[in-house]
């Protein structure tokens, strides 16, 4: 198979949970454990800092990446989802993994995954782990895919584990309380590997605390113990916690002696974030006159912060490109958008996108007006047509329309 027939086999044939959602979550790593047996096992091999948390897991997970390469260490990063090539996901260096390495990992282990009826996600875990294997990284960053406990990344032994923040997301899966899923999340939690937490609640704070007794982890909270921290090109205001969060990652790692890295390395890390990493679609500005900005952000823990933000800009008239999944609460976030922006709703091209007329209907209860369009493309379109040099378009809801217009 080419790589498009690699890809459509692996997006089709077998479940995938950006596209079909609750039919495509694993309920343990019994598959996973399986692969990597099968692979002879390749995470044994591997050094690794691993990444979970509800929101900034992959911002964070790339400004660590960023700042290992600015070291001149060569950084594995692995992240999810990807917003235009699968290949995004795989990166060493900030270099995607080549066509021909995806073709030849499917091919030469199909039958395995095909018999054992492995999903999307865990072979894409088995290829990144392979890959960086094979090409002899330094280190490697390892974002979660969903939760931590059961999730198919979590069969690695990392140098530190970082968790984020706890929000309420991907409830129907986690759980429907911060306790659950910050028990969820601590699953990343190794025995004596150290774990940093970048924000807490008074009820996640306890989860993390009882977790790193059990298994005998130093435990640091990022939000208490950094409180200065590096520009960067990351815009977007939810960056600081991040920031904070990867800092004390970094003083962890010096202070342990695993890992030799500079005030300065930190520094341009810091700014060479987009360069060195690509990454893309976190408050990223799109064009001037009128000014264009586009955010991943889907919860209401990032889209309260994303909001905010959006309401200290000067415009005359805000324009909000706006799609959804269908497993989004929508009680919780239709309330954080302005009533006085003019919505233009569609729905992202994946079958798990919401149809934008429910969507619009059920904006309505909340006064968010506007059209309804067939497409993320034919919304936009719209919008700059409609916008003046003076007002302001924002494109979100969902990390897939913000693909659609990258």
């Amino acid at each position: 198979m080419n790589y498009k027939e690699t890809l459509d086999w692996m997006f089709n044939k077998l479940p995938l949970y950006q596209m079909q959602g609750a039919s495509a979550y694993r309920k343990d790593i019994t598959n996973t454990v399986l692969l990597a047996k099968h692979l002879g096992n390749p995470e044994q091999h591997l050094k690794c800092i691993h990444v979970a948390g509800t929101n900034g897991k992959g911002s964070t997970s790339h400004l660590l990446a960023s700042v290992l390469q600015e070291a001149g260490y060569k950084v594995g990063l692995y992240t999810s989802p990807h917003l235009k090539d699968y290949r995004e996901r795989i990166l060493i260096n900030g270099q995607p993994i080549s066509e021909d390495y995806v073709c030849e990992f499917i091919n030469k282990n199909k039958s395995f995954f095909e018999a054992n009826e492995l999903s999307f996600f865990e072979m894409s875990v088995g290829l990144a782990f392979e890959y960086f294997v094979k090409e002899k990284t330094d280190i490697n960053i390892i974002e979660v895919g969903m939760g931590g406990r059961l999730d198919s990344t979590n069969i690695i032994t990392p140098l530190i584990s970082v968790i984020t923040n706890i929000g309420l997301d991907h409830t129907q899966f986690l759980g429907n309380t911060l306790e659950a899923i910050a028990f969820e999340k601590a699953g990343i939690i190794k025995p004596n590997i150290p774990v940093v937490i970048g924000e807490y609640t008074k009820e996640t704070m306890p989860v993390f605390l009882s977790k790193a007794t059990t298994t005998h982890s130093e435990i640091y909270f990022a939000a208490d113990l950094i409180h200065e921290t590096y520009p960067s090109a990351l815009l977007g205001d939810y960056q600081i916690h991040n920031k904070k969060t990867v800092l004390q990652t970094i003083k962890v790692l010096q202070e342990k002696q695993l890992l030799t890295i500079t005030e300065e390395d930190i520094e341009k890390g810091f700014l060479n974030v987009i360069k060195n990493t690509h990454l893309q679609g976190r408050w990223q500005k799109l064009g001037s006159n009128p000014k264009v900005i586009c955010d991943t952000a889907h919860n209401a823990h990032g889209l309260s912060i994303v909001l905010n933000q959006l309401k200290k800009e000067q415009f005359e008239k805000l324009h909000i490109v706006l799609g959804v999944v269908n497993d989004k609460n929508l009680e919780e976030i239709l309330p954080l958008f302005p009533k006085t922006g003019i919505y233009y709703f569609c729905k992202p091209n994946i079958p798990r996108g919401l149809d934008a007329a429910i969507l619009s209907t059920k904006a309505a209860e909340y006064n968010l007006s506007g059209e309804i369009y067939n497409s993320v493309s034919i919304a936009y379109q719209k919008a700059k047509e409609n916008a003046s040099s003076k007002d302001l378009i924002y494109i979100g809801g969902s990390t897939f329309v913000v693909a659609e217009i990258l």
